[in-house]
């Protein structure tokens, strides 16, 4: 089995749901593997990784806010708040989700469902530097 494995830096501009696919899709690529797993792993603590609908906006945006319905922001029961109100949500917002997906690829595609994407969801109000670190192996 060979291994391959790579980091992706993004910088979304702030809180939402931001695609990654066509990322990942072009390491995969640059990996040479035709058939396997891929790792897709998010190394933070206030923003996690969705496979979701990247057709409709729409979808993303009624799960963002659902979320935030959740775990609302000036929660007076939280004692993490030095780095401000968005700041316990956001791990809280982590925890709820997901730091990791596995995706299946063959004839060196990666095998997502028709409407499915690849998204980076930033739980931060403020733009903040990301590492994606995916892992290849076929």
């Amino acid at each position: 089995m060979a291994v391959y494995q790579t980091t992706l830096t993004i910088r979304p501009p702030g809180r939402g749901t931001h695609e990654i696919t066509d990322e990942v899709a072009r390491a995969l690529q640059a990996s040479g593997l035709a058939q396997g797993v891929a790792t897709v792993f998010c190394p933070h603590t206030s923003c996690s990784l969705v496979l979701m609908e990247n057709a409709d906006p729409s979808a993303r945006r009624d799960l963002e806010a659902w979320l935030d319905r959740l775990v609302p922001e000036n929660d007076r029961r939280f004692t993490h708040t030095l780095e401000g109100a968005d700041d316990m949500p956001s791990h809280i917002k982590m925890a709820l989700t997901r730091s990791s997906e596995s995706i299946p690829f063959a004839a060196g595609r990666l095998l997502l469902g028709t409407w499915q994407g690849i998204f980076l969801w930033e739980h931060r109000k403020a733009a903040h530097m990301r590492n994606v670190v995916l892992t290849f192996v076929g």
